[in-house]
């Protein structure tokens, strides 16, 4: 199967590898010149909870600058942050031709859905998923955690043919894929723990300071109880995790967290200590639409 990845992101390099590794063709379209500094190498330091291993090594990668309208590939990933996904399709739209679409990514629900132009493609090229890999990229220096499960929607109560190929692709490669028939639901729930995360991370500093924290932690579990009430005005039930979050204590939670996911040492802390992302619009939109529908969240 021949895949583009657009960009050489943390989360698109580490499925590309993974997708290579499985036998797939993997290019990464990215732009020429710029603050990035590409690198025709990438060096892995990532941990395969597929296989429960640390990868060590120096990957190289296929980077294309440009793509002719002759080439055809059959699956194009997209993992962009959300205020990101119009611009991306617009980069995509002139060379995806017939290929499925995978979206992946951190968004409020599905994003189709607030996509007006698709620019010439079509709803039903599309397949909406979330990732289960992070981490941070330095100087061509990729550090992360990739899991051995992905998200995966389901547009009707059978898989379409694009939806199966997807699955298909990624069973392959050895992960375990989840679908979710309410992809929608799952995705503003996911948001809404990210948001509140993203709160503590807007107050401390960085990633890092708030999992080492049990102050932190605790305050990110607050912060998911405050944003029920807005989750219930939006229609959405809440999840399992986000139900539990609301039942035990939040120091104990964290606590058990800080002992466990986030203990210093462990693949997870270490992919949040090399995560760089630039926090807040998560949080900003969520105040947006919080307001908008009546409800007080901080």
């Amino acid at each position: 199967m021949r895949i583009l990845i657009l960009g050489r992101g943390v989360i698109g390099a580490q499925y590309g590898w993974a997708l290579e590794q499985a036998g797939a063709q993997i290019d990464f379209l990215v732009r020429k010149g710029g603050s990035r500094n590409y690198a025709d190498t990438l060096e892995l330091h990532t941990y395969d909870g597929r296989q429960k291993r640390t990868v060590d090594e120096m990957w190289p990668i296929n980077l294309r600058y440009e793509i002719p309208a002759e080439e055809v590939y059959d699956l194009v990933i997209v993992s962009v942050n959300p205020e990101q996904i119009a611009g991306a399709i617009e980069t995509i739209a002139p060379v995806a031709g017939d290929a499925t679409v995978l979206l992946m990514g951190n968004t409020m629900g599905n994003p189709l859905s607030k996509l007006g132009n698709l620019l010439g493609l079509s709803a039903e090229q599309f397949v909406i998923g979330f990732p289960g890999a992070g981490g941070g990229i330095t100087d061509n220096v990729l550090h992360g955690i990739l899991h051995g499960i992905i998200q995966l929607g389901v547009s009707e109560k059978k898989l379409n043919k694009r939806e199966q190929a997807v699955k298909n692709l990624f069973e392959s490669a050895g992960f375990k894929v989840s679908l979710h028939r309410d992809i929608d639901g799952w995705l503003v729930n996911h948001y809404v723990l990210n948001a509140a995360m993203e709160m503590e991370v807007l107050k401390r500093g960085s990633f890092e300071k708030v999992v080492q924290s049990e102050d932190g932690l605790t305050s990110v579990m607050e912060n998911v109880k405050r944003m029920i009430p807005y989750l219930k005005a939006k229609g959405v039930r809440p999840d399992m995790a986000i139900v539990m979050m609301s039942i035990i204590p939040e120091r104990l939670l964290a606590s058990l967290m800080g002992k466990t996911i986030y203990k210093p040492g462990s693949p997870a802390y270490d992919a949040v200590a090399y995560n760089q992302y630039q926090v807040g619009y998560a949080v900003r939109e969520i105040q947006a639409d919080a307001k908008r529908l009546g409800v007080y969240i901080l």
